[in-house]
């Protein structure tokens, strides 16, 4: 071997060197049943194609490693010493295949979902139960929180899988918008605003007490912005439940997500209350650790939102 030829060895990748595992199952077949157009076919290929793979091997390698002939195909010196390489190859590729299928079942034998409170209570129960009948073995445990809370979990690998209702993606975390969801001002059917004619002013509402979701919310932060923070709470609560019980009490007004608050308009034990001038849209998004695209029962989850 030239001195050029060594040091092109040397430089190159293995992979360039070294047959791939498909090339050395044919060569395993072959040695086995002695035959090339039996080993095509024992590996599902055309009997053409294995014979390309089986001449672009003894390129790669330099060296002959099947005779053929009219009777069958027999290995060569050369190829004999190779197959016994190769068996050893491919028994390590299985063992590796192997361990990683086991990891894959560790980690699809569960999923950690952090939700914010509305899209926990709302939307998820319904997700889960759709993802349950497409893989009953997986155990899901969820935790619900604010929207900080979850980019919170998330980062710090508590959980596999997050879904916020802010205006804008926590530092740290990739998203996709999943769904839309409007705010709403209600109360009780005996406040004075549910006889209004005519609708609130962002003015009226930012000078109005209100019961709220404590900062951090992801309905807060949308109010927040809408009324350029001129919020003010009559009570902080840190659950959507909790906000909606309140307000049916009489004890204020309140804004709400129109998820939550359906039932409770239909039986009219809240009244929806017009506003103009207060953008109260938002966006619910799913959201990752940056560059950890969801995998798995994460991913299958994802894609049962967008369905």
């Amino acid at each position: 071997m030239s001195r050029a030829e060594g040091q092109r060895e040397r430089t190159e990748s293995l992979a360039h060197r070294v047959p791939d595992l498909a090339a050395l199952e044919l060569l395993l077949a072959v040695a086995r049943l002695g035959s090339l157009g039996a080993a095509a076919r024992e590996v599902g290929i055309t009997q053409p194609a294995a014979s390309s793979r089986l001449r672009s091997m003894e390129r790669q390698l330099g060296v002959a490693l099947v005779d053929r002939s009219p009777r069958g195909s027999r290995l060569t010196d050369a190829g004999a010493l190779v197959t016994d390489w190769a068996r050893r190859v491919v028994e390590a590729a299985a063992a590796f295949d192997a361990g990683a299928r086991a990891l894959r079942d560790r980690r699809d034998s569960r999923l950690r979902v952090a939700a914010s409170m509305t899209i926990a209570e709302y939307l998820l129960p319904g997700w889960l139960l759709a993802l349950h009948a497409e893989r009953p073995d997986t155990a899901v445990s969820l935790l619900a929180g604010n929207s900080a809370k979850v980019a919170e979990l998330l980062l710090a690998g508590e959980a596999d899988l997050g879904f916020v209702e802010g205006l804008n993606v926590p530092t740290g975390l990739d998203s996709t918008v999943i769904a839309h969801d409007r705010l709403i001002v209600v109360t009780a059917p005996g406040h004075p605003w549910a006889r209004r004619r005519r609708p609130l002013t962002a003015a009226e509402l930012a000078s109005t007490p209100l019961i709220l979701r404590e900062r951090g919310s992801g309905t807060r932060q949308v109010l927040d912005a809408a009324l350029g923070g001129l919020a003010r709470p009559l009570i902080e609560l840190s659950s959507t439940t909790a906000v909606k019980a309140s307000a049916v009490s009489g004890a204020g007004p309140s804004v709400l997500s129109e998820l939550a608050v359906g039932e409770e308009l239909s039986l009219r034990r809240l009244v929806s209350i017009p506003v103009e001038g207060v953008p109260l849209r938002r966006a619910l998004r799913a959201v990752w650790p940056t560059g950890h695209r969801p995998a798995g029962p994460a991913r299958e989850l994802l894609s049962l939102t967008r369905a």
